[in-house]
């Protein structure tokens, strides 16, 4: 897949995702109502984001599917004033598509 910016098109190599996260303003409530500030430390949380582009070696993911990562398995790079964050496949922990819906995940 290629991004095309007008200054640099980009295409991904091998097993590589190119993702990107929306932006958030921090602060977050749990399912109880509490609220967490954006200066409070999580250890371990995964976080989500949506594929923009994807290498021809990968196989889990399409364009468009949101992926589930560590935080500290990433490269952020900029692009056209734009952050993204560069994966490789072997990073992702889960894939949420509609495609996915049949499937039980399971493998036998």
């Amino acid at each position: 897949m290629v991004i095309s910016d007008e200054k640099l098109p980009i295409k991904m190599l091998a097993d590589r995702l190119l993702v990107h996260m929306p932006d958030k303003d921090g602060e977050r409530r749990t399912m109880a109502g509490i609220l967490i500030p954006a200066t409070a430390q999580m250890s371990k949380r995964l976080v989500w984001a949506e594929v923009v582009a994807l290498g021809q070696n990968v196989r889990s993911a399409e364009v468009g599917d949101r992926v589930l990562f560590s935080p500290e398995d990433r490269y952020e790079v900029e692009v056209g004033g734009k952050d993204f964050i560069m994966l490789r496949e072997r990073d992702l922990h889960a894939v949420a598509a509609s495609r996915n819906e049949s499937s039980t995940g399971l493998y036998l």
